[in-house]
């Protein structure tokens, strides 16, 4: 009985000394745990980091376009209408102007404001004959959009708002205005409204093409 009992206690340990080893995985699912961890708060720093340059390059460009759009406009000259089709002039109740009532009372070489094309002030030229003048003349200045009167004491259209000045016909005399009065051509209809269309030809007082165009 001894015996057998030795034997099988040498068998045993014969079978335990030639069983493979099992690898030791605590170390090494530790450490893939650990980068798999640092891997992912790369990920998430980099989307930050990228979220964050978003931000700053969206409020540079905010910053430099508010900057930028006013000085770009103030080398642009305003509007001076121009709309595709005639419009009747209007006085400063909306009310259409018919031209024999608004002649015979305006006095000669009278220029008086009107409502004109996309609604800008526009004159009325009555020249010496007292006749309606083919043209109106846009009351917006080209320096930086102020509506300009006309002196009659000096017979020319004098911006009050930085002192720039124009002839009659619109042309500039003084600066610092850097282009002409818009023209619009003004014509009568059939019932005797006054009506303002769009100049498209050359500007008779340079010779060249109108801004405006």
């Amino acid at each position: 009985m001894k015996l057998l009992s030795v034997c099988a206690a040498a068998i045993l340990g014969s079978a335990a000394a030639f069983a493979p080893a099992t690898p030791p995985t605590t170390r090494t699912n530790g450490v893939s745990l650990q980068m798999a961890e640092a891997a992912d708060e790369f990920y998430i720093d980099m989307d930050r980091r990228n979220l964050m340059n978003l931000i700053l390059v969206g409020s540079a460009a905010v910053t430099v376009g508010g900057l930028a759009v006013p000085y770009i406009a103030f080398f642009v000259p305003p509007g001076a209408g121009g709309g595709s089709g005639g419009v009747s002039a209007k006085d400063a109740l909306g009310n259409d102007i018919f031209a024999a009532p608004y002649i015979e009372a305006k006095g000669a070489k009278d220029r008086s404001l009107a409502q004109g094309l996309k609604g800008d002030a526009t004159y009325l030229i009555i020249k010496e004959d007292k006749t309606l003048e083919s043209y109106g003349l846009n009351a917006v200045c080209t320096h930086l959009g102020c509506v300009v009167p006309w002196s009659a004491a000096n017979n020319k259209f004098m911006c009050p708002c930085h002192g720039s000045q124009y002839a009659p016909d619109g042309h500039v005399v003084r600066g610092p205005a850097p282009l002409p009065l818009a023209l619009a051509h003004c014509d009568t209809d059939e019932s005797g409204k006054i009506i303002f269309s769009p100049w498209t030809e050359d500007d008779f007082r340079t010779g060249g093409k109108g801004w405006w165009n």
